[in-house]
């Protein structure tokens, strides 16, 4: 089976998590992935594979030369609840040509080079598009077929202990809720990858540090006839509330390091109104700053109104992970040298998100993020490049052997 079959394999499933569920995992349909990878590790002779109950799959490989390191591969098998991964049906463009790429007609969903430049580069390379009505999946599902063939043929060279893992709900944020650090200190591990980026080129090491905050707002219903004097319309203040943030701190504003604050969720009536933010920043002390924010004008419209009708509750997601990896400068040198071997020019980029790197990396294990060959996710406008996964197999097998021989 070669990578674009194991692609095409796994988007045929559908692995959508669902951030309401408030289970672990959150789809009990991420187990279809999940148990088929193990057989098809199982057939690699990689026979300690197994799948837990949270739908984590972890598998062990032994060293076949004297390299007393071990780096774990990393990838998630969810994919995000912004569009239907049901159904999914690849387009395969085998040669692509330069020209606008006609996703789907009827919807008018075009890939054209001038909106998505990416597409310059990509000029007589294989790529796989949606139909025009579901997510790809190529997010991860693109990262776990670079992983997977990787190791079908990893006895081609020479490499150190390996730990593969395959994680559920990484699109909730809950990709490393239940995952198993034992594991990895058992093997002595402390030094992964996670194959979730696009570009092969660019390496993720910098992340924004997350943080969510729910505005709650408490109002006095009265009946519109005699409302004058007596009624709080909540709705009306958490439009205030809104206004007096930075109109040019949000998401839509801001590129590369700048923060923001999203408004993503807003319910209410004139009795109550919530508005649900998360609040994001590269910098600490900014990210500070943002929160703090969020309190001043809470106190201040309390104080303004008499009372307390402004509750607002903060909670931080994950911090940047800039600081640890640099305090391990090995985990971006071998990646370095890897991209260089396989022919491509690295470049960092910050995530402009989150990654699971983030939370291993502050629970021991440092984990930068790298490419796959994907594109535009967790929409109809995804699309993956066959001759980049394929290029990033190269880029797993050289970072191998090259750890193998530090």
């Amino acid at each position: 089976m070669n990578i674009k079959e194991r692609f095409l394999k796994y988007v045929s499933l559908d692995t959508q998590s669902n951030p309401s569920s408030g289970l672990h995992p959150s789809s009990k349909k991420e187990f279809a992935l999940g148990n088929l990878l193990v057989e098809e590790l199982h057939s690699l002779g990689i026979t300690n594979a197994f799948i837990d109950e949270y739908c984590y799959v972890y598998a062990f490989i032994p060293t076949n030369c004297d390299s007393n390191k071990t780096v774990g591969l990393i990838a998630h098998m969810d994919t995000a609840p912004d569009a239907s991964g049901e159904n999914v049906k690849p387009n395969i463009i085998d040669f692509y040509t330069g020209n606008i790429i006609t996703v789907n007609e009827e919807l008018n969903i075009k890939l054209d080079p001038k909106e998505f430049p990416r597409l310059n580069k990509q000029l007589g390379h294989e790529l796989i598009t949606t139909d025009g009505t579901t997510l790809l999946g190529a997010d991860d599902k693109a990262g776990i077929a670079i992983i997977m063939d990787a190791i079908s043929n990893i006895d081609m060279i020479e490499h150190p202990n390996i730990i593969i893992t395959f994680t559920p709900d990484e699109e909730i944020g809950e990709g490393t809720e239940k995952f198993n650090f034992d594991y990895y200190k058992q093997h002595n591990c402390s030094l992964a990858y996670t194959l979730d980026g696009d570009d092969p080129s660019i390496i993720n090491y910098e992340n924004f540090n997350a943080a969510s905050a729910i505005v709650k707002i408490h109002g006095k219903s009265i009946h519109p006839g005699s409302a004058k004097g007596k009624m709080i319309n909540s709705m009306h203040l958490g439009m205030e509330f809104h206004n007096m943030l930075p109109v040019y701190k949000t998401p839509e504003n801001t590129e590369k390091y700048e923060g923001f604050n999203h408004l993503h969720g807003m319910s209410g009536n004139v009795e109550e109104t919530t508005l649900a933010y998360i609040i994001r920043n590269h910098d600490l002390k900014e990210f500070e700053s943002q929160k703090e924010e969020f309190k001043r004008i809470t106190e201040y419209l309390n104080s303004k109104y008499g009372e307390n009708l402004f509750e607002l509750t903060i909670a931080d997601s994950y911090f940047n992970m800039k600081e640890i990896v640099l305090n391990h400068h090995e985990a971006l040198e071998y990646i370095n040298e890897a991209l260089i071997m396989s022919g491509l020019n690295p470049e960092t980029e910050p995530i402009r998100g989150g990654t699971d790197g983030a939370r291993l990396s502050f629970g021991g294990i440092v984990t930068p993020n790298l490419g796959t060959g994907g594109a535009n996710f967790h929409g109809p406008y995804e699309y993956v490049d066959v001759d980049e996964m394929k290029a990033m197999v190269r880029v797993v097998h050289n970072l191998l052997q090259i750890i193998s021989e530090k």
